[in-house]
């Protein structure tokens, strides 16, 4: 019981005109022949799997930060913030969360806070477990300030065959941890750019869920909590 209920949960919105293309397609499909016909019920079901927004429950603690996407922490490195944030200076944490066609791709804050930019860029559509798909790749860059000032910013990054970001943001709107405030179709990639001095408590190869996952605790003892006392 438990499996189905995992599978059968709520479809997003954004997913119904898809749905809908792929099953007219299917029977379009068996018009001309009956095991093309199966082969698009099975693309259906996927498609209509791809779109799932099932419930998550996220820690509310103050401090930390909660996974915005489903996938593999495929790279944990130190960069410089997206230069249409307005200079490269700062380098912080960067955690890449890479997502792939089965992964849910409905994505949620990582912090409750205010989103200061929220800035949609033109690219390429590199494969986007590459490390240059930061800089090169379509994107959407928000700043989310929390209620104690501090800030990191979340990339949204189209892949090789993710072509559509979709984000309900705008500069002032406020969140709070988990909230749903996006997706990106069809396979794609997640930068968590920490605040500064925090470190990950991820590790590479380690699957993140959306909303559920701790990345980092901005509160933690020692070196994980230096950034708060600047």
């Amino acid at each position: 019981m438990k499996s189905i209920t995992s599978v059968l949960v709520p479809i997003h919105p954004e997913g119904y005109r898809f749905i809908a293309i792929f099953a007219v397609l299917t029977l379009l499909l068996f018009l001309v022949a009956s095991w093309l016909g199966w082969i698009g019920v099975i693309l259906t079901l996927w498609c209509t799997y791809f779109f799932r927004d099932p419930a998550r429950t996220t820690p509310q603690r103050d401090g930390l930060i909660i996974s915005p996407a489903d996938g593999v922490v495929n790279m944990i490195t130190t960069a410089p913030l997206p230069p249409e944030l307005g200079g490269t200076d700062d380098m912080r944490t960067r955690v890449s969360i890479f997502m792939n066609v089965f992964n849910c791709h409905v994505n949620r804050m990582p912090v409750a806070g205010t989103v200061k930019k929220s800035l949609y860029r033109t690219g390429q559509f590199l494969s986007a477990d590459l490390d240059k798909a930061s800089e090169a790749n379509e994107r959407h860059t928000m700043r989310i300030e929390t209620a104690d000032g501090s800030d990191l910013v979340v990339v949204q990054i189209a892949g090789l065959v993710a072509r559509r970001i979709v984000n309900y943001t705008n500069e002032g709107d406020q969140f709070a941890a988990g909230d749903r405030f996006g997706l990106i179709r069809f396979g794609s990639r997640l930068d968590v750019y920490l605040p500064a001095g925090i470190k990950p408590l991820v590790a590479v190869g380690q699957t993140a869920i959306a909303g559920e996952t701790v990345l980092a605790d901005m509160d933690a003892e020692g070196d994980y909590g230096e950034s708060l006392t600047h």
